[in-house]
């Protein structure tokens, strides 16, 4: 059976290489993105891009090379034209913030390489409820399959136990 694709967007990396918050929700979000790394990931074939690569090389060096250190069997997608022209799409589609560009080039990977899944702890302006029903919009509206967006505790949820025999 093939696996799905998932693209990895930069939030997965920073919670499996930061130190353990004092935040108990950031805690939970960082014990479960461990708990899908070790028992989950070897079911997809993982992408990121190379806007994932720029990011988790920001800050702390050290930091900077923990992060760097989960990366190294991933495929790397490549920047092109079409991934930038389609994130200025999606800014103006979504009504993003300037702040959010970069997460609109996450979004435009996943779509443009044709991702099934894009696994990321932004909920703000991408694991969010009100933003996916916008890019259902925009998949009507321009025939252009979006990847599902999802945190690693929505693929932790589920599998054997909920097969049907």
């Amino acid at each position: 059976m093939e696996k799905s694709t998932l693209y990895i967007e930069t939030t997965i990396l920073s919670y499996l290489a930061a130190r353990s918050s004092r935040d108990i929700i950031v805690q939970a979000h960082q014990q479960i993105t461990w708990d899908w790394w070790e028992s989950q990931q070897k079911n997809y074939e993982l992408y990121i891009s190379e806007i994932v690569l720029q990011e988790i090389m920001r800050g702390d060096p050290e930091a900077a090379k923990k992060r760097e250190s989960f990366t190294s069997n991933l495929a790397i997608l490549d920047m092109s034209d079409a991934v930038r022209n389609l994130a200025r799409e999606l800014v103006k589609f979504l009504k993003l913030p300037k702040l959010a560009e970069l997460d609109a080039l996450h979004l435009s990977f996943a779509i443009e390489y044709e991702i099934d899944y894009l696994l990321t702890w932004n909920c703000s302006h991408l694991a969010n409820g009100l933003i996916i029903s916008k890019l259902k919009e925009f998949e009507l509206k321009t025939s252009r399959v979006t990847p599902v967006i999802v945190t690693p505790e929505e693929l932790l949820s589920g599998g054997e136990e909920n097969e049907v025999e």
